[in-house]
């Protein structure tokens, strides 16, 4: 049984509508409370939020439904569920910090609906981490034009033509970095303990020296590292060394196949028993998939010499949606995760977002623009980088738009640079760079490394993020408007001289 919010106040819980926030405090916290804050104490936004928020609730075991909100055990409010998501990426913190924010700080807890006779009530970090899963990509999404449209409405630009900048960023994946031996290492030792525990929960006796076999395992890896990382100079010297290294990896590979084979023996051994179903073994499946892969290419890499395409490889074993990325920028030769692409508008909120698998800048220039054309008609301009720029795209964005500002690669020819030198398309490309604070932003504020596992994991961080964003931004903009309603400071006036 859930409830969005429980309209009705239990003795001891707090009034979101009279918190009293900092208006001088330039901390994360008071921004991110005071946009929530907008949004529980304006009824247009919170009937359009709180409709959504119904949506969050737990899939039936088994089932594709979501369960019953009005039967059950009570579950965690779906409001207090948004303000800890809120929090967690808007501050970039853990859970472990998510934990001690609900239950010790003050403020936060007032957001929840606690007060000051309701200290009893305490959140399990395994409760967080539950209720946080069960936000999905798309409705917090729907969430996040409701805030932008609530900032707009504040800052006085509903109906107003908006302009747009586009760009992309890369969010890390939590990976170490790869070489092929140490992906082998993972998915063998993974193999091995997925075995063990398989093993031990059906009382077999296949896999008792499970660790022992880990280490053994290890020392091989260790002799091949540490053969790769010394130096020959001389020429015999050198081809002694790669002979070395070649025998090595022979050995090394032997030994990934042999557990490879008492794994395949102790799998069909599982599928045999009555207890045991398909989809309990569906890591284990995983794992040897992975160990396979990789016997194959280390295989042709270092004792035939063939050179792996890169569509065959796979950065991590843990998150295979990882990507070896190289966007050209000064120090940083590799990133390894996911790009990101963000539409912001010149108010700096985030109109629209898309987690770009296996694509490329130019493939989703105009996708982007039609998804935020949807959610905000009035868009007309978006400008872009050459990164984004494709004869294709041109002609697309041309029917979206009314002002495209994407500049092309290359030698231009005389309408083009006539077009790229119209005052307007001139004032859009140098007001470009400011999509860079929001990608700053974003990086600080939780997307520089996905803590989620799985590409849908890491979607549904990116969207809470962008989220989080737009809520920090709508309590930005909502402190900005009470400013300015207080008016300048005046100076006090001077007591009044009497006369001689």
């Amino acid at each position: 049984m859930r409830t969005v919010l429980h309209s009705q106040l239990a003795l001891g819980e707090e009034d979101i509508a009279r918190i009293q926030l900092d208006p001088k405090s330039r901390d994360d916290i008071p921004q991110l409370l005071a946009g929530l804050k907008y949004i529980y104490t304006t009824p247009e936004v919170r009937q359009a939020v709180f409709k959504i928020l119904e949506e969050v609730v737990p899939r039936r075991v088994g089932k594709d439904d979501p369960a019953r909100t009005d039967k059950g055990r009570p579950g965690m409010e779906q409001w207090r569920i948004l303000v800890l998501g809120t929090l967690r990426l808007g501050l970039n913190a853990d859970y472990d910090r998510l934990h001690e924010l609900a239950n010790q700080h003050r403020t936060v807890r007032q957001m929840l609906g606690h007060g000051l006779l309701d200290d009893g009530k305490k959140y399990q970090a395994q409760t967080l981490k539950d209720n946080l899963r069960l936000f999905t990509p798309d409705i917090l999404d729907r969430i996040s034009q409701e805030v932008v449209r609530a900032g707009h409405r504040l800052l006085k630009k509903k109906d107003v033509d908006l302009s747009g900048r586009c760009d992309s960023f890369v969010t890390k994946t939590d990976v170490h970095f790869p070489t092929d031996i140490n992906l082998l290492y993972d998915a063998v030792r993974k193999t091995i303990e997925e075995c063990a525990r398989l093993c031990q929960e059906h009382n077999l006796t296949e896999w008792r020296q499970s660790e022992h076999n880990i280490k053994t395992f290890k020392k091989q890896y260790r002799i091949i590292q540490r053969l790769k990382h010394s130096t020959a100079q001389e020429e015999q010297k050198r081809q002694a060394r790669e002979e070395a290294i070649k025998a090595e990896h022979q050995k090394y590979l032997d030994q990934a196949a042999a557990f490879l084979e008492r794994a395949r023996a102790t799998r069909l051994l599982l599928a045999t028993l009555p207890a045991v179903f398909v989809v309990f073994l569906g890591d284990l499946n995983g794992y040897m998939d992975h160990v396979v892969r990789q016997i194959d290419q280390i295989r042709r890499r270092v004792l035939q010499g063939e050179t792996i395409p890169h569509e065959e490889k796979v950065f991590s074993i843990f998150q295979p949606h990882t990507e070896w990325i190289s966007k050209g920028k000064a120090g940083v030769p590799v990133e390894l995760g996911l790009r990101v692409c963000v539409l912001e508008d010149r108010s700096r909120f985030i109109l629209h977002h898309r987690v770009m698998v296996k694509e490329t800048d130019d493939q989703v220039a105009v996708t982007m623009v039609k998804g935020a054309k949807e959610r905000f008609p009035h868009l007309t301009l978006c400008s872009f980088d050459k990164g984004f720029h494709s004869p294709g795209n041109q002609e697309e964005l041309k029917k979206e738009l009314g002002t495209v500002v994407l500049p092309k690669k290359g030698r231009l020819s005389v309408a083009q640079r006539e077009r790229e030198s119209a005052p307007e398309f001139v004032a859009a490309r140098r007001q470009h760079s400011a999509v860079e604070s929001a990608i700053n932003a974003l990086g600080v504020h939780g997307l520089d490394l996905c803590r989620d596992h799985g590409v849908d994991g890491f979607k549904r961080y990116v969207a809470l993020a962008v989220l989080a964003r737009n809520i920090q931004r709508l309590g930005a903009v909502v402190r900005e408007v009470a400013e300015n309603k207080r008016g300048p400071y005046k100076k006090r006036q001077p007591p009044m001289q009497l006369a001689a």
